[in-house]
């Protein structure tokens, strides 16, 4: 059966205030802008490629953008795969689990194969 997988660069959504920090509510406008486009889309999983994103998260930030997740269950309502380098696997890992804790099917990756072929496999 083919799967349909959409990508998003996380650095097409994440932004920064001008001192460097997480403008957590520009982010989460621009997360919403997305979600909403892609409430068309039926039956498809996502990568959210993180590797070029160049800002760091807090814990907080992490969870604040988990639970925002709940108020756009049906855009993600299939798989979504989080790509990261090695060294941001751990935040990534977090952002997963705080993400399954409101029942969305999301895993963390450091590569790109690893997160196709999860995607594409039935069950979890």
């Amino acid at each position: 059966m083919p799967t349909d997988i959409r990508i998003i660069h996380a650095h097409d959504f994440i932004k920064a205030t001008p001192e460097g920090q997480l403008d957590l509510e520009k982010s989460k406008k621009l997360l919403m802008e997305i979600a909403s486009a892609s409430v068309p889309l039926v039956d498809y999983e996502i990568i959210l490629d993180t590797r070029k994103a160049q800002l760091g998260m807090s814990v907080f930030d992490l969870w604040y953008l988990s639970a925002e997740l709940s108020n756009l269950r049906k855009p993600f309502s299939g798989k979504t795969a989080i790509l990261c380098p090695a060294e941001r696997f751990d935040q990534a890992a977090f952002f997963a689990l705080c993400a399954q804790n409101r029942d969305f099917k999301v895993r963390a990756f450091t590569s790109f194969e690893g997160a196709v072929e999860w995607l594409i496999a039935n069950g979890n």
